[in-house]
Formats: C-alpha cells, sequence, structure tokens
C-alpha cells in the first residue's frame, strides 16, 4: 500500500509498502481517508526525534485520523462495514496497573502510532483495535473526524481545570490545541477565555468565536489587559498551551488567587522554570495533560451538536500526493494555518 514514510530527518517519501496486517477477531480494518498534521509530527520531520524518540528506521507518519470499516473480526460488535470512524492513535496495555486505574493514556507501554518505534497511519488502511475506533455521524465530515483527537486533548485540559459554570480563563498559544482548549473551557461552562499568541492571523481566526477574546501579547500588555478586564483579580483558570519557556515563569501573574495553571503544550526540550513563590503565594494549583482518556466520545458528541464547531480551524486539505507540500507548509512557523490535513480519499 502507498505510506508516507519519514525515512530521516528532512527527508519524506511517498512510498509502495509491503505490509499486511491481519484483522484479529477483536480488530477492523479502516481505510484512512484524512489525517491531520500534528505538531509531534512536524518535529519528527524537522529534527528526527522528540526527546527520548528517536526516528532510527524509516516511520510513516500521522495519528490524527478517519476513515471507513472496510472489515471487521468475528468479535467485533457494535461496528460494521461501511461505518465512518475516527481512530484513538494509542493502544495501551489493557492489563496493566496504570490502565485499570482508567489512566490509560499514561499507560508506559502504550503503542502510540507515529512514535518511534509504532508505525503512523498516513497510509492507504490500518488495522486497529474495536475498542478503540469510534462510529462518527453523517453529520461530522472526515475531516473533522480528524479532529477529535486533538479536541480530545482540550477536553482532557479542560476537565483538569475544574470549571465552574462562570469561570474565566487564559489559554497561552493560539495553535491547535490552544483554540482547541478554549472551546472546550467554553463548553465546560467558561463564560469567556482569554487566548493570548503573537501570531495576529491565528488571532483572527480565534475571534470567529463568541466569547474567545484574543490578545496579541506583541502589541499590548498580557498582565494589565487580563488585570483591567477581571477588576485586578486575574482569571480562574490558565491553560499553558504554547509550549514555550519564555512564557512559563509569568504564568502565575495572571491567576486569580486560588486558581489552577494547567501545562497542556510540551517543550522542545522539556524545561520551563516557574516563580514557585509566586506559585505559592497565591495557593495556585498545577495540573498537566499528557494526550487524552476516555473523551472521544464526549469529543464526538460535542461536534456532532454544534456546541464545538472545528470547522474554521482546518486551514487546508492536501491530497495524498502533495503531502510533501503540506509538511512543508506545517512546519513554516510564520504561517497563519491552524490545521493541515491530508486527504486519501473522499
Amino acid at each position: 500500500m502507498k505510506a508516507l514514510v519519514l525515512e530521516k530527518k528532512m527527508k519524506l517519501v511517498i512510498q509502495d509498502l509491503e505490509i499486511y496486517q491481519k484483522c484479529d477477531s477483536d480488530e477492523v480494518r479502516i481505510a484512512i481517508k484524512n489525517v491531520g498534521i500534528c505538531g509531534s509530527d512536524v518535529h519528527y520531520y524537522q529534527y528526527g526525534g522528540i526527546g527520548a524518540y528517536i526516528v532510527k528506521e524509516p516511520m510513516v507518519l500521522g495519528h490524527e485520523a478517519s476513515g471507513v470499516i472496510v472489515e471487521t473480526g468475528r468479535n467485533v460488535t457494535g461496528l460494521k462495514v461501511g461505518d465512518r470512524v475516527c481512530m484513538e492513535p494509542g493502544i495501551p496495555d489493557s492489563k496493566s496497573s496504570v490502565s485499570r486505574r482508567g489512566l490509560y493514556n499514561l499507560d508506559p507501554s502504550v503503542q502510540f502510532w507515529a512514535t518511534p518505534p509504532v508505525q503512523g497511519c498516513l497510509c492507504e488502511s490500518v488495522v486497529h483495535p474495536a475498542d478503540f475506533t469510534y462510529k462518527i455521524t453523517d453529520k461530522i465530515s472526515y475531516a473533522e473526524g480528524a479532529m477529535i483527537e486533538p479536541l480530545a486533548i482540550g477536553l482532557q485540559a479542560a476537565e483538569k481545570g475544574h470549571i465552574k459554570p462562570g469561570d474565566v480563563a487564559l489559554v497561552t498559544g493560539c495553535g491547535t490545541i490552544g483554540l482547541l482548549t478554549a472551546l472546550s473551557a467554553l463548553a465546560g461552562g467558561c463564560s469567556r477565555v482569554y487566548i493570548s499568541d503573537i501570531n495576529s492571523q491565528k488571532l483572527g481566526i480565534a475571534s470567529q468565536y463568541n466569547n474567545i477574546i484574543p490578545i496579541n501579547a506583541s502589541d499590548e500588555n498580557l498582565f494589565d489587559r487580563i488585570m483591567n478586564e477581571t477588576e485586578g483579580n486575574g482569571v480562574d483558570c490558565i491553560f499553558e498551551a504554547s509550549g514555550s519557556p519564555v512564557v512559563f515563569p509569568t504564568l502565575h501573574e495572571y491567576a486569580a488567587p486560588g486558581g489552577v495553571i494547567v501545562l497542556v503544550g510540551i517543550p522542545v526540550d522539556g524545561f520551563g522554570q516557574f516563580s514557585i513563590s509566586g506559585i505559592q503565594s497565591k495557593e495556585l494549583r498545577l495540573e498537566s495533560v499528557f494526550r487524552s482518556a476516555h473523551k472521544y466520545k464526549r469529543a464526538i458528541r460535542l461536534i456532532d451538536s454544534g456546541n464545538i464547531d472545528v470547522k474554521p480551524l482546518i486551514s487546508a486539505v492536501y491530497d495524498f500526493d502533495e503531502s510533501l507540500a503540506a509538511y512543508e507548509a506545517a512546519s513554516d512557523n510564520k504561517s497563519h494555518f491552524i490545521k493541515i490535513q491530508i486527504q486519501l480519499g473522499s
């Protein structure tokens, strides 16, 4: 089958691979339709690794996907050939102590698409456990279905924020995850969400949504703006979604006493400096997010109901044979694109 393969840093090729995966009794075979390009995919492309995960052998990229079922195992119920689906990309060990506690996203043995040495899903078809495959309604396009994975992370972040109705939040970072976190915070009960960045075009996309208030941190003082609009109290929840270590030292300044900081973005080098005394002086809570667990069905319901609209975030969809151009566009740090996808079938 045809697949998009990262052979090494900055070298992507579309190849015909001799891949055959048997569809076992509890699995389904899925013809892939749309695949989103994630920041981690771009990082593997640009640098050949993320932390301890190094691309040592050719690897198929992609983990945000939708498709249609073309085969089912004999034990599969609730899914059938022809169903339109999206897939949770991490397969944990169901018997591990972490998974048994419900925290399967933290299972150290999880097999996660496009994380070396695990192959990704940017290929014509994949075999996947039925338990991690979710039906989407006809109201949800394949492009929207491929947004379920990043939306699930936003919902994970909102849950970690312990949002109360009427809360005010700040999201730092106006990328895909930042915007989906902002939308999740609104769906979770926030009355308004400020979102900061230095990319005016991305902030312009954020301004399309009711109760998301964009702030260009290169044009105005973020602290003054937040304090002026919260009567000097600060926000109840801060979601750090940029992964920029520049942001970390001052995060506590924007928070109301007793508030929470949720770490969503991951710094490239894994480090960020905090003001511990600043956090303690306000008795702020620190929470963190790593992927998601038990969020896919909620994400699907929110898109299906219209409570969350992800369509404005899908900036461009490239055909599969244009994959190299898609990755070049996604790698442009100055780009106004939010989410770029690759389409393998209509």
